[in-house]
């Protein structure tokens, strides 16, 4: 996600912020659902509700008073030819809103936004684009888990044994790093412990996926059997990915090192436990 485009999302988010007085007749910031629906990009409050309803399952896991962040309240809206009618909202803290969003539909846009927003104290929109970028070297990582498993079990299932499946894997890095085995890659990154993937860019670990899922579809599409058939797949796949890197002028094994992505994992855990501290409760019922 671009700037601009981060700069016009929280131009939407910052025109919803409303502030009341806290127990302590201390200004604190609160949001009503039925406006984060709007900028959240959901036409229909049911589908809506269902985010909410997982937030409120999401804090009571983790052993925190679901009134201190989420509060029903109604609304009179006008209706046609002066007719009103009360509907059902809340009003939320920032953490309740970040559950919210932790638990909406991962494939809007808006939603990725708002679990940064939420999260980063400022919100100011540098922070908010770094830790999109951390978000989504995660998510990213996770994708390639999930598909090197995948390669895992189809390969087993087809004859080949751990082993094997650990040399399919090292020849296609070495087919994606222009001949660089995994363990060059490690010295030449610097890595001393822990898988290659977990030290790689982001586009260098989508690179790795994607070959990884085409050797997937094809060893299910042409039941390849056998470590000989799958390796020579596997390296012909990474071979095709790294071919479409070049065109672009881009060679993977020369993009530098990132962050080892478990001090990642750690710090944007430290930060959601950070954004729960700091975000005020709502004030008693009176």
């Amino acid at each position: 996600m671009d700037i601009q485009k981060i700069n016009h999302y929280k131009s939407l988010f910052d025109s919803i912020v409303h502030e009341i007085l806290d127990d302590n007749n201390e200004t604190m910031e609160v949001w009503y659902a039925r406006e984060l629906q709007s900028v959240l990009g959901y036409v229909r409050w049911e589908n809506f509700s269902v985010a909410i309803a997982r937030a409120h399952e999401s804090c009571k896991s983790q052993g925190i008073s679901v009134d201190d962040h989420f509060r029903e309240i109604t609304k009179m809206i006008n209706l046609a030819k002066g007719a009103k009618r009360e509907i059902q909202d809340f009003m939320l803290t920032r953490y309740a809103c970040y559950l919210i969003a932790q638990n909406g539909d991962p494939k809007k846009e808006e939603i990725a936004f708002a679990q940064s927003y939420f999260a980063v104290q400022t919100r100011k929109a540098e922070l908010i684009e770094e830790r999109l970028q951390l978000l989504s070297r995660l998510e990213t990582r996770e994708k390639l888990r999930i598909s090197e498993k995948q390669l895992s079990k189809n390969i087993y299932e087809r004859g080949v044994d751990d082993k094997g499946f650990a040399r399919i894997r090292s020849k296609g890095d070495t087919a994606l790093f222009g001949g660089l085995t995994t363990e060059q890659m490690k010295h030449r990154l610097g890595v001393k412990s822990g898988p290659l993937a977990d030290h790689l860019p982001t586009l260098t670990i989508a690179a790795k996926n994607l070959a990884t899922e085409m050797t997937n579809y094809n060893v299910e599409q042409k039941d390849l059997r056998g470590e000989n058939p799958i390796t020579i797949e596997h390296v012909q796949n990474n071979k095709s990915v790294r071919g479409m890197l070049l065109e672009r002028g881009i060679q993977p094994e020369n993009l530098p090192p990132a962050e080892n992505i478990k001090k990642v994992e750690r710090r944007v855990a430290k930060e959601e436990r950070q954004m729960l501290k700091e975000s005020t409760k709502l004030p008693k019922k009176k």
